[in-house]
């Protein structure tokens, strides 16, 4: 969505963003069937592969990446995608905060970078998203259908001008 280039194919947006990145986080927990159509959506474990192959096969610079696999029990994941056995799937109980937590306990571990806790980060994004009507009216935007960009811009402007909760 950030990235919005009609001479581009989505897969080929996904190298890019895959090559570029240090850290890749996946959430495997939204694999459930449509409503439509009775299938499943796999971005995500898709996402994962290409990570992965990255990783595997991209050279020096791509094999230092690291990764974080989120799903909603620890061991879900082996019903329909076995071949990540062995690995360390963090699991979330669909639990919003505690996909938070394991997210940025992770971050802070590979990155050994001081970072807010998570119960900080959870009350940033509460108070945000409290203040988020305000903000897209100002723009004279929909709250629920704010385009990528404008949603970047007005978080990281509410960040940098907001008086934050504690």
């Amino acid at each position: 969505m950030e990235l919005d280039d009609g001479g581009q194919t989505r897969i080929d947006k996904l190298y890019g963003l895959i090559g570029e990145c240090r850290y890749g986080i996946h959430d495997l927990s939204r694999t459930e069937l449509d409503d439509v159509y009775q299938l499943p959506r796999f971005n995500m474990p898709l996402e994962l592969g290409l990570f992965l192959g990255a990783k595997r096969f991209g050279g020096q610079g791509q094999s230092a990446k690291r990764l974080l696999i989120l799903d909603v029990g620890r061991y879900r994941y082996q019903r329909f995608i076995s071949d990540l056995a062995g690995m360390d799937i963090h699991g979330h109980d669909g639990d919003a905060v505690t996909a938070l937590r394991k997210t940025r306990d992770w971050l802070a571990n590979v990155s050994r970078r001081q970072l807010p806790s998570a119960d900080r980060v959870s009350r940033l994004f509460q108070s945000f998203m409290a203040d988020l009507p305000m903000l897209a009216a100002d723009l004279e935007f929909d709250p629920d259908t704010v385009p990528y960009v404008d949603f970047e811009r007005m978080v990281v402007g509410w960040l940098l001008s907001a008086e934050p909760p504690p």
